[in-house]
Protein backbone atom coordinates (compact mmCIF):
# COMPACT_ATOMS: atom_id res chain seq x y z
CA UNK A 1 0.00 0.00 0.00
CA UNK A 2 2.95 2.49 0.98
CA UNK A 3 4.07 1.90 -2.34
CA UNK A 4 1.28 2.72 -4.24
CA UNK A 5 0.99 5.92 -2.61
CA UNK A 6 4.38 6.63 -3.33
CA UNK A 7 3.73 6.10 -7.13
CA UNK A 8 0.42 8.67 -6.61
CA UNK A 9 3.62 11.19 -5.54
CA UNK A 10 5.40 10.03 -8.34
CA UNK A 11 2.56 10.61 -10.89
CA UNK A 12 2.09 14.30 -9.45
CA UNK A 13 5.92 14.99 -9.70
CA UNK A 14 5.42 14.43 -13.40
CA UNK A 15 2.52 16.22 -13.80
CA UNK A 16 4.67 19.42 -12.25
CA UNK A 17 6.62 18.75 -15.46
CA UNK A 18 4.10 19.09 -17.84
CA UNK A 19 2.78 22.17 -15.62
CA UNK A 20 6.45 23.75 -16.68
CA UNK A 21 6.43 22.82 -20.08
CA UNK A 22 3.17 24.98 -20.29
CA UNK A 23 1.19 21.90 -20.67
CA UNK A 24 -1.72 22.53 -18.18
CA UNK A 25 -4.07 20.27 -20.06
CA UNK A 26 -1.54 16.91 -20.42
CA UNK A 27 -1.34 17.47 -16.46
CA UNK A 28 -5.01 17.68 -15.82
CA UNK A 29 -5.56 14.31 -18.06
CA UNK A 30 -2.30 12.33 -16.47
CA UNK A 31 -3.51 13.48 -12.50
CA UNK A 32 -7.25 12.15 -13.84
CA UNK A 33 -6.07 8.91 -15.90
CA UNK A 34 -3.30 7.70 -13.20
CA UNK A 35 -3.45 9.19 -10.36
CA UNK A 36 -7.20 8.35 -10.44
CA UNK A 37 -8.02 5.28 -12.28
CA UNK A 38 -4.86 3.26 -12.80
CA UNK A 39 -3.97 3.77 -9.42
CA UNK A 40 -7.68 2.30 -8.64
CA UNK A 41 -7.07 -0.33 -10.25
CA UNK A 42 -3.24 -0.65 -8.94
CA UNK A 43 -5.04 -0.87 -5.40
CA UNK A 44 -7.94 -3.09 -6.24
CA UNK A 45 -5.46 -5.94 -7.43
CA UNK A 46 -3.32 -5.49 -4.17
CA UNK A 47 -6.50 -6.05 -2.11
CA UNK A 48 -7.45 -8.64 -4.34
CA UNK A 49 -4.47 -10.75 -4.10
CA UNK A 50 -4.58 -10.05 -0.33
CA UNK A 51 -0.67 -10.31 0.64
CA UNK A 52 0.43 -9.79 4.01
CA UNK A 53 3.94 -10.18 5.30
CA UNK A 54 4.16 -13.19 6.46
CA UNK A 55 3.70 -15.07 2.94
CA UNK A 56 6.91 -12.68 2.09
CA UNK A 57 10.55 -13.90 1.92
CA UNK A 58 12.38 -12.16 4.45
CA UNK A 59 15.44 -10.01 3.31
CA UNK A 60 18.47 -10.64 4.72
CA UNK A 61 20.86 -7.41 5.91
CA UNK A 62 23.43 -7.67 3.80
CA UNK A 63 21.14 -7.29 1.00
CA UNK A 64 19.27 -4.34 2.73
CA UNK A 65 22.70 -2.57 3.39
CA UNK A 66 24.03 -3.18 -0.39
CA UNK A 67 20.69 -1.53 -1.70
CA UNK A 68 20.92 1.42 0.30
CA UNK A 69 24.54 2.15 -0.76
CA UNK A 70 23.52 1.17 -4.68
CA UNK A 71 20.89 3.84 -4.14
CA UNK A 72 22.89 6.17 -2.31
CA UNK A 73 25.73 6.10 -5.30
CA UNK A 74 22.95 6.38 -7.56
CA UNK A 75 21.62 9.87 -6.34
CA UNK A 76 25.14 10.83 -5.81
CA UNK A 77 26.00 10.31 -9.67
CA UNK A 78 22.65 12.22 -10.21
CA UNK A 79 23.28 14.88 -8.29
CA UNK A 80 27.10 15.16 -9.88
CA UNK A 81 25.36 14.81 -13.40
CA UNK A 82 22.99 17.92 -12.90
CA UNK A 83 25.89 19.76 -11.07
CA UNK A 84 28.01 19.86 -14.18
CA UNK A 85 24.78 20.47 -16.75
CA UNK A 86 24.57 23.67 -18.29
CA UNK A 87 21.59 26.31 -18.22
CA UNK A 88 19.11 24.44 -20.65
CA UNK A 89 17.66 25.92 -23.67
CA UNK A 90 13.90 27.11 -23.71
CA UNK A 91 11.74 24.11 -25.44
CA UNK A 92 10.27 26.74 -27.55
CA UNK A 93 9.45 30.34 -28.19
CA UNK A 94 5.74 30.02 -29.14
CA UNK A 95 3.51 30.58 -25.92
CA UNK A 96 0.76 28.72 -26.92
CA UNK A 97 2.48 25.31 -26.45
CA UNK A 98 0.35 23.05 -24.95
CA UNK A 99 -3.12 25.39 -24.40
CA UNK A 100 -6.10 23.06 -24.69
CA UNK A 101 -6.84 25.79 -27.69
CA UNK A 102 -3.83 24.79 -29.68
CA UNK A 103 -4.37 21.13 -28.67
CA UNK A 104 -8.16 21.35 -29.94
CA UNK A 105 -6.85 22.83 -33.21
CA UNK A 106 -4.07 20.73 -34.14
CA UNK A 107 -6.17 17.74 -32.93
CA UNK A 108 -9.54 19.04 -35.46
CA UNK A 109 -7.95 20.06 -38.46
CA UNK A 110 -4.89 17.83 -39.33
CA UNK A 111 -6.17 14.56 -37.40
CA UNK A 112 -9.64 14.57 -37.24
CA UNK A 113 -10.06 11.52 -39.44
CA UNK A 114 -7.82 9.45 -36.71
CA UNK A 115 -9.91 11.21 -34.28
CA UNK A 116 -13.00 10.10 -35.38
CA UNK A 117 -12.26 6.91 -36.45
CA UNK A 118 -11.12 6.75 -32.37
CA UNK A 119 -14.20 7.82 -31.09
CA UNK A 120 -16.37 5.31 -33.03
CA UNK A 121 -14.44 2.44 -31.73
CA UNK A 122 -14.67 3.52 -28.27
CA UNK A 123 -18.18 3.86 -28.87
CA UNK A 124 -18.45 0.33 -29.82
CA UNK A 125 -16.25 -1.00 -27.03
CA UNK A 126 -18.81 0.79 -24.90
CA UNK A 127 -22.06 -0.84 -26.52
CA UNK A 128 -20.28 -3.75 -25.98
CA UNK A 129 -19.41 -3.73 -22.92
CA UNK A 130 -22.94 -2.98 -22.04
CA UNK A 131 -24.02 -5.56 -24.05
CA UNK A 132 -21.47 -8.24 -22.38
CA UNK A 133 -22.82 -6.84 -18.94
CA UNK A 134 -26.74 -7.03 -19.25
CA UNK A 135 -28.64 -10.36 -18.01
CA UNK A 136 -30.22 -12.54 -20.24
CA UNK A 137 -33.85 -12.70 -20.64
CA UNK A 138 -35.65 -15.69 -20.19
CA UNK A 139 -37.98 -16.09 -23.05
CA UNK A 140 -41.30 -16.63 -21.47
CA UNK A 141 -43.94 -17.83 -23.68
Amino acid sequence: MHSVLYLIITFFAIGGHYLLMNAEFLFVVHIIVYAGAIMVLFLYVIMLLNLNQESEPHKSTVLKFAATICGGLLLLILVAAFKGADQLPAAATEHTVGYVKSLGMVLFTEYLLPFEITSVLLLAAMVGAVMLGKPERLNKG
